[in-house]
């Protein structure tokens, strides 16, 4: 069953609904881990949980409606470890946005990266009312 099949999402999800589609096709397992929220009207946020990365490693890019966050370490080989749980791996993350949705800007906190996005619909693309005679 895709997501847009069910009401729930097709309310909520104002630019976002091909996102949402294409999440729904997609391995559970992707790094790193992100939510997508929606701020306020035709605002939303993403946000990536980056421990161990700063904002150097970090590389943000958006070019024809697609973002990409992608990062590298820089983490030294050299250790030897007893036991070894945190992920020092690279990874690429893509996202399809709808038509008029910008990056407003990014930034890294206590390990997670926000980044901030905002759908501007020119006037003739919004929602109109008619008024019934």
């Amino acid at each position: 069953m895709t997501l847009n099949m069910l009401p729930m999402f097709n309310s909520l999800t104002v630019g976002f609904d091909s996102i949402l589609n294409e999440l729904s096709n997609l391995p559970t397992s992707t790094f790193p881990p992100y939510n997508i929220e929606k701020t306020g009207e035709g605002k939303y946020k993403i946000t990536f949980a980056v421990a161990g990365f700063n904002k150097n490693d970090i590389e943000i890019t958006c070019k024809e409606n697609t973002l990409k966050v992608s990062g590298k370490t820089n983490i030294s080989k050299e250790a030897e470890y007893l036991y070894k749980g945190i992920a020092e791996r690279a990874f690429s993350q893509s996202f399809k946005l709808a038509d008029f949705t910008n990056v407003i800007d990014a930034e890294i906190k206590d390990g997670m990266l926000h980044v901030n996005l905002e759908q501007n619909l020119p006037e003739e693309k919004k929602e109109k009312k008619v008024n019934i005679k």
